[in-house]
C-alpha cells in the first residue's frame, strides 16, 4: 500500500466515526426543519429581535454619535502625545516608584492613556510600548486588568464629577482613591499573587518611546488606525455581545439575568439602573444618567456607581474589545487578554463595593 492509498483509508476510518460537532449538527438540522414546519416565522421572528438589540448599539451609538467619532480621535490625540513625549515622561515619573515594587514602570501607560482618551486607543498605543519595554507576560496582564481600574474616556470622568456635584458629594477624595491609588495599588497586589513574573527595571535599560515620525504624517496614520480600530474591531466585538443579548430577550431568559443583576448591584450599593448601563451600553452613558436623576436617586448610592462607571465597562469591551486589541498589539493571546480583564473587572466591582460601604457616611451628608 502506497502513501497515497495509506492517507486515504486513514481519513475514511477517521471520517466514519462520529464527531461530537456533527452530532450538534444534525440536531441543528432536525430541529431547524421541525421549527420551519410548525412554526416558519419563528427565524425570521428571531433574526429581528436580534437586529432591534444590535441596532440601537452599532448604528445609534457607534456610527451616528459622538461615542465613534471620539474612538477616532482619541487615537489620534493619543498618538500626539506619544509623539511629543508622554510616554517618556510618564515612564520617568513611574521609574521610581515601579523600581520599588520590582515591576516594569511600563505597566502603569494603559492606565493613563485610558483615562487621557479611550480604551481601545490605550490598549492598541500600549501594547506595542509594553513589548518594546521588554515587559514579561505577567506584567502585560498586570497592565490589563490595572487599565480596567481607568475610566474608558476622559468624557465619563468629566460626567462623573457633575453627577458628584448634583449629589453635593465632595469628589476630590473620591477620585485620588477609586482611579489614581489603583494604578499603583493594583499592580502591587497582582504582583504578589496572580502574576509574579515581574522584574524591577532600570531607566537606562527601557528604551526611548516617542516615535520618529513626522507630525503630519502621525496625524493622518493615526486617523486611519483609528477609523480602522472602529470598524474592524469595536464594531464586530459589540455586535457579537448584543447578538447574545437580544437572543437571550427572544427566548425569554435576559428578564431574569437582568433582574437578578439589579438586586446584585443594589446589594453592591450601587444604583441599578444606571449600574446595568455602565455594565452593558456605555459607561458615559450612565453616569450622564446619574446627573439627570438626581432628584429620584438615593445618594447613597451614587459613590458605587460612580466607581464602577469609571471602569474598562462595559462587557463588550471586557469579552471582545480588549482580547482583540490586546492579541494584535501586544504579546498576549486572546484568552490572556480576556482573563486578565476578567481579573481587572473583579477588582473594581469589589473596590466599587468596598468604597461604597466605607467612603459613602464620609462623603453624603
Amino acid at each position: 500500500m502506497n502513501k497515497d492509498q495509506l492517507s486515504n483509508s486513514k481519513i475514511k476510518t477517521s471520517r466514519s466515526k462520529w464527531h461530537y460537532f456533527e452530532v450538534i449538527g444534525l440536531i441543528l438540522v432536525v430541529a431547524s426543519l421541525l421549527i420551519l414546519l410548525v412554526n416558519p416565522n419563528s427565524l425570521s421572528d428571531f433574526f429581528n429581535a436580534v437586529i432591534s438589540e444590535v441596532k440601537p448599539i452599532v448604528v445609534d451609538v457607534f456610527l451616528t454619535s459622538e461615542i465613534g467619532i471620539a474612538i477616532i480621535i482619541s487615537v489620534i490625540f493619543g498618538r500626539i502625545i506619544e509623539r511629543l513625549g508622554f510616554t517618556d515622561g510618564l515612564i520617568r515619573l513611574f521609574v521610581p516608584i515601579m523600581k520599588g515594587l520590582k515591576i516594569n514602570p511600563s505597566v502603569i501607560i494603559p492606565s493613563v492613556y485610558n483615562i487621557l482618551g479611550d480604551i481601545n486607543a490605550a490598549g492598541k498605543i500600549s501594547g506595542p510600548v509594553l513589548v518594546k519595554a521588554k515587559a514579561t507576560k505577567a506584567e502585560q496582564k498586570i497592565a490589563v486588568a490595572t487599565m480596567i481600574q481607568s475610566p474608558q474616556s476622559f468624557a465619563t470622568l468629566v460626567l462623573g464629577l457633575i453627577a458628584l456635584s448634583m449629589f453635593n458629594i465632595n469628589a476630590f477624595p473620591l477620585i485620588i482613591i477609586s482611579i489614581f491609588l489603583p494604578i499603583v495599588v493594583v499592580p502591587f497586589i497582582l504582583s504578589k499573587t496572580i502574576y509574579r513574573d515581574t522584574k524591577k527595571v532600570e531607566l537606562e535599560e527601557l528604551p526611548r518611546f516617542t516615535p520618529k515620525t513626522r507630525f503630519l504624517e502621525t496625524i493622518f496614520t493615526s486617523a486611519k488606525e483609528g477609523a480602522e480600530l472602529l470598524f474592524l474591531t469595536i464594531i464586530p466585538a459589540v455586535a457579537a455581545v448584543f447578538f447574545f443579548i437580544g437572543a437571550l430577550k427572544f427566548f425569554g431568559a435576559w428578564n431574569v439575568i437582568e433582574s437578578s443583576l439589579s438586586s446584585i448591584l443594589t446589594f453592591l450599593s450601587i444604583e441599578p439602573s444606571t449600574g446595568i448601563v455602565s455594565i452593558l451600553a456605555a459607561p458615559t452613558l450612565a453616569v450622564a444618567q446619574l446627573a439627570e436623576l438626581a432628584s429620584t436617586i438615593d445618594p447613597r448610592l451614587i459613590v458605587g456607581s460612580f466607581v464602577l462607571a469609571n471602569s474598562g465597562l462595559p462587557l463588550s469591551v471586557i469579552f471582545g474589545q480588549i482580547p482583540v486589541t490586546w492579541a494584535e498589539s501586544s504579546d498576549l493571546n486572546e484568552r490572556e487578554a480576556l482573563i486578565a480583564a476578567i481579573v481587572g473587572m473583579i477588582i473594581r466591582v469589589l473596590t466599587a463595593c468596598i468604597l461604597a460601604y466605607f467612603l459613602t457616611p464620609l462623603l453624603v451628608g
